[in-house]
C-alpha cells in the first residue's frame, strides 16, 4: 500500500496545473474516460476471464488450456519459462534447472504448434507474456497460424513486448536498450500491417508494483514507458492513429481496495489528457486506455495460504469496479509453487462468482461520486503526473532507464514497504498478525523432474530431422535483416518454418546487437 492519507485532498489549483480535470468527470464512454472507456462496460460485455498458465512441456501446457476453455475461460494467457523468456533453448548451459519450472518452453515450431494444439486460434483470444524474445515468439505463433490454415488477419490477442519495465524491474532482457527498443518497434510495424486485431504492446506496471512501487508510482511508471513507445514509434514513420488503438496496458490489483478502484480511473483519465495534449489524434481510441489486470502475486503468502483466496477476491473486486477489459485471478497456492489444477479452478471461479452473483456488471463504474473515490482519483493523477514530467524533463524512460532513475525509486519504495511490515505497522494475515498456524503447506504443482531430459531430447531429435542448408539460409536472412535495418519480422518467420529454434534466432540477434547489464539503481 502506497499510505495514501484519506483525508489529503488534491486542490482545484493543484490539479489543474498539473493537467488533470478534478471532479465533475462525463460519463462513460467519453473522454477523459475516467469512468470507463464504454458507455455500457460489462453490461453489454463482461471482461475477458483469462489464467495465465504454462508449465512442464508445450502437450501438459495445452492439456491445462483446454482444461480452463472447457470451464469457462474466454481467453489464454501463455506464461513462458525463464530459458524462453531469455532467449535459450532448453539445452543450453544457461537453462540447466529452470526448463518448465515457470512456464512452458518454447524451442521450436512443433512446441508451438502442440501448445495450441485442437485450438481454434482464429475464435481464442490469446495473451503472451513476453518480451525480450517477443519478436522471435510472436513470429513462432503466426507460422503455426500459417500451417493451421489461420489467416493472419483473424489473430486476436496480446504480446508484451514491453522491454523497459524488464531493466527497470524484471531483468529479463537480453539486448542493450536501443536495439531492444527497435525490436518492440519493429513487431508494432509489422502487426500493423499484418494482423490488424492483435494487440502490439501490453505496457505493465504489473512487475513494478510487485517489485515495490507504489500506486501512484505504477501509474506513473507505466505511463512514462508508454510514452517512450509512442515516441519511438512516431520518430519510426508511424501516425499516432496506426498503432496506438492497439496499445493495451497491464496493471496489478492490490490490497487496498479503495486506493486501486481510484488507480484504475486515474490512469485512464491522465492517459487521455496526455496523449491529447502531445499528439492530438483523430482516432478517438488513440487516447482510450484499455488494460488487462492481475491479482497481486506479492502479496500472497505461503503461511495459511487459503487465506489467499480471499485476498484475491477483494483485488478482482476492485479491477471490475476500476473497469477493467481483461482479468487474471491468481491461484491461493502460488506462494508455494505452480498452481494445482483445483486452485486454478478456484481462481476462475472467484471471477465467474462475481460476474453472474454479485450484480456488480450491472452498473456502469458503480463508486462514481463517492467523496473519497473521486478525491483519491484526482490525487493519485495529480501525483502520478508530477513523476511523469519529472521523467520527461530527464530525458524520458529511455535515457532514465540508462542511469537507473526508476530502478532507484522503486527500490526506495520497495524497503519502505519491507520496514513497516517488519515493524508490523502493516499487518499481514498469518504472516505478523493472527499468526496462530505458521505452517507453510506443501501443495503446489510437482514438475517431472526428467522434463529437461525430454525437452533436451525432443530439441535434438527436431534439428536432426531439418534440413540444416535451410534452416541457414533462413538465419543468414535474419542476419542481413538484423544489420541492414530492415523489419525483422518476416525473416523470423521464415526461419522458424525453416526449423530454426528460439536459440538460435535470438543467438543471431545477440551477435549482431550485443547484451546489456542494467544499473541497480542502489
Amino acid at each position: 500500500m502506497s499510505g495514501m492519507g484519506r483525508s489529503d485532498v488534491a486542490t482545484t489549483e493543484t490539479a489543474n496545473a498539473a493537467g488533470v480535470n478534478p471532479g465533475g468527470h462525463p460519463n462513460p464512454g467519453l473522454p477523459p474516460y475516467t469512468r470507463g472507456i464504454h458507455n455500457d462496460m460489462y453490461r453489454s460485455k463482461l471482461w475477458t476471464m483469462r489464467q495465465y498458465a504454462g508449465f512442464s512441456t508445450a502437450k501438459d501446457t495445452n492439456t491445462r488450456f483446454r482444461k480452463l476453455l472447457k470451464n469457462g475461460q474466454t481467453g489464454l494467457s501463455v506464461a513462458f519459462d525463464l530459458p524462453t523468456q531469455l532467449g535459450l533453448d532448453s539445452d543450453h548451459p544457461h537453462s540447466l534447472g529452470e526448463v518448465g519450472r515457470v512456464g512452458v518452453p518454447i524451442d521450436t515450431l512443433d512446441d508451438m504448434k502442440t501448445l495450441f494444439d485442437a485450438i481454434d486460434l482464429s475464435s481464442i483470444s490469446t495473451s503472451m507474456t513476453i518480451n525480450a524474445p517477443a519478436t522471435s515468439i510472436l513470429a513462432m505463433y503466426v507460422a503455426a497460424a500459417d500451417e493451421f490454415g489461420v489467416d493472419r488477419s483473424d489473430l486476436r490477442g496480446t504480446v508484451q513486448n514491453d522491454i523497459l519495465k524488464e531493466y527497470v524491474a524484471r531483468g529479463l532482457y537480453i539486448y542493450p536498450p536501443e536495439h531492444s527498443m527497435r525490436l518492440t518497434t519493429n513487431l508494432i510495424e509489422w502487426c500493423t500491417e499484418n494482423t490488424p486485431s492483435w494487440n502490439t504492446i501490453s505496457i505493465s506496471g504489473y512487475h513494478m508494483r510487485e517489485a515495490g512501487c507504489t500506486a501512484v508510482e505504477e501509474v506513473a511508471l507505466t505511463l512514462s514507458n508508454a510514452l517512450q513507445y509512442v515516441t519511438s514509434a512516431i520518430e519510426s514513420g508511424l501516425e499516432i492513429d496506426s498503432f496506438a488503438p492497439r496499445m493495451s496496458f497491464f496493471f496489478s490489483s492490490h490490497n487496498d481496495f479503495l486506493e486501486e478502484v481510484s488507480k484504475f480511473r486515474a490512469a485512464r483519465m491522465l492517459w487521455h489528457n496526455i496523449v491529447t495534449e502531445l499528439f492530438s489524434p483523430n482516432d478517438p481510441r488513440s487516447s482510450q486506455l484499455r488494460f488487462h489486470t492481475q491479482t497481486a502475486g506479492v502479496t500472497l503468502t505461503a503461511q495459511q495460504p487459503l487465506n489467499n483466496t480471499v485476498r484475491v477476491a477483494y483485488q478482482a473486486l476492485s479491477a471490475v469496479f476500476g473497469g477493467t477489459q481483461s482479468l487474471h485471478t491468481n491461484s491461493y497456492d502460488e506462494a508455494i509453487g505452480l498452481p494445482t489444477e483445483e486452485a486454478a479452478t478456484i481462481a476462475l471461479r472467484t471471477q465467474q462468482i462475481i460476474a453472474e452473483e454479485t450484480g456488480i456488471p450491472f452498473t456502469v463504474d458503480p463508486l462514481a461520486g463517492s467523496y473519497l473515490v473521486e478525491e483519491m482519483t484526482t490525487k493519485i493523477a495529480v501525483e502520478a503526473r508530477v513523476l511523469i514530467e519529472d521523467i520527461q524533463s530527464r530525458g524520458g524512460a529511455l535515457n532514465c532507464v540508462k542511469s537507473g532513475v526508476q530502478q532507484r525509486m522503486i527500490h526506495e519504495s520497495a524497503w519502505k514497504n519491507l520496514n513497516s511490515i517488519e515493524s508490523g505497522d502493516i499487518g499481514v494475515v498469518g504472516v505478523n498478525v493472527h499468526n496462530d498456524d505458521e505452517q507453510i503447506h506443501d501443495s503446489g504443482l510437482k514438475i517431472d523432474p526428467d522434463n529437461t531430459k525430454k525437452c533436451i531430447e525432443r530439441i535434438e531429435i527436431h534439428r536432426s530431422r531439418r534440413n540444416e542448408m535451410t534452416t541457414q539460409a533462413a538465419l543468414d536472412s535474419l542476419k542481413h535483416a538484423c544489420i541492414s535495418e530492415h523489419n525483422v519480422m518476416e525473416p523470423l518467420i521464415a526461419a522458424a518454418k525453416a526449423g530454426a529454434t528460439i536459440g538460435e534466432m535470438n543467438g543471431v540477434m545477440r551477435e549482431c546487437f550485443g547484451t546489456w547489464v542494467s544499473p541497480s539503481g542502489v
